[in-house]
């Protein structure tokens, strides 16, 4: 049951990058093995829980710096953010899930950044507060795993080490920000597309399992060191995503060229992410990307987790 006067509960969660992935060779069981390196960014989504008349609703609203189209986001009950409610509900035994459910999108839609997983994480703590089902964040956590990789992360945030499918996640201690510019696309670019495409261009090669992720970039990001970061940051997935995006390889070496330390493609992309050597020389690279006529923005890492930013209204 609803606790009385509690009405509406919103939660905000962040986007990430993967600032090093490695990707093992097709599994059995159609997954692959990976052992990334996640630091959560100061790009959020919002959802926003209202206390329904009947079953669970999902709206969205686009907008945010990027300019975030929404068009097209399927909002029926397979949405992750309805699954998320339905999970939660099910879970605590709340047989009259009754919710409106509002994303505020601003991480890029099916950009490489986890989106639609921080969607999923701010739903299960917004309904949590909404419903007052007092779930603890291990309890939460919990659920996250089973609807997707990235969600146990974007309850999280800071910065991790994903082994596994990306869900075996061990908290790394950063000492201080790095900065990056995200540079969003209006391509669309599938995970799984992405990730056959990978299979596909590795096709005959002995790839081996990813038992760890690279001790450098570990050190890198716990220091906050840009300079070293740069050298040492690698995505197995890129080179697939520029296949089927290479319109991405010239913003890339653009983005290098007017100062950026790095440039990686985010995750599955076809989001691209520049390391830049402060929140200065960030803001000029956005500055001058922008200037060309790409949709840039600054952002920094490690960002907190899902957390409660509005609480529960209650009259």
């Amino acid at each position: 049951m609803s606790i009385p006067g509690i009405h509406t509960a919103s939660v905000s969660a962040p986007g990430k990058i993967n600032v090093s992935l490695q990707v093992g060779p097709l599994r059995k069981d159609g997954y692959h093995s990976v052992a990334s390196v996640y630091l959560a960014v100061s790009l959020l989504e919002d959802v926003r829980a209202t206390a329904g008349q009947s079953g669970i609703t999902v709206a969205v609203e686009g907008g945010g710096p990027l300019r975030i189209p929404v068009d097209g986001i399927p909002l029926g009950p397979d949405n992750l953010v309805a699954r998320a409610a339905a999970e939660l509900a099910h879970r605590t035994g709340r047989r009259d899930p009754a919710v409106d459910l509002l994303i505020t999108k601003r991480v890029p839609v099916a950009g490489g950044m986890g989106g639609g997983s921080a969607d999923a994480a701010a739903a299960l703590m917004a309904c949590n507060s909404l419903w007052g089902t007092g779930l603890s964040h291990t309890e939460l956590a919990s659920i996250a795993s089973g609807l997707g990789a990235d969600v146990p992360f974007a309850l999280a945030g800071g910065a991790a080490v994903g082994l596994g499918v990306g869900d075996q996640l061990t908290p790394l201690d950063a000492e201080a920000s790095l900065h990056w510019v995200l540079v969003a696309s209006s391509i669309g670019l599938s995970t799984p597309g992405v990730y056959r495409r990978l299979d596909e261009l590795r096709a005959g090669r002995n790839i081996p399992e990813p038992a760890a992720a690279d001790p450098r970039v570990l050190e890198a990001v716990r220091s906050g060191n840009a300079a070293a970061l740069a050298g040492v940051i690698h995505n197995d997935l890129q080179a697939a995503a520029l296949s089927l995006a290479p319109q991405l390889a010239p913003v890339l070496d653009r983005g290098r060229e007017l100062g950026a330390l790095a440039g990686i493609v985010s995750g599955s992309g076809p989001t691209l992410a520049f390391l830049a050597g402060g929140a200065a020389a960030a803001a000029d690279l956005e500055s001058a990307l922008r200037a060309e006529g790409h949709n840039a923005l600054a952002v920094h890492g490690p960002a907190r987790g899902a957390e409660v930013t509005a609480p529960a209204d209650i009259t």
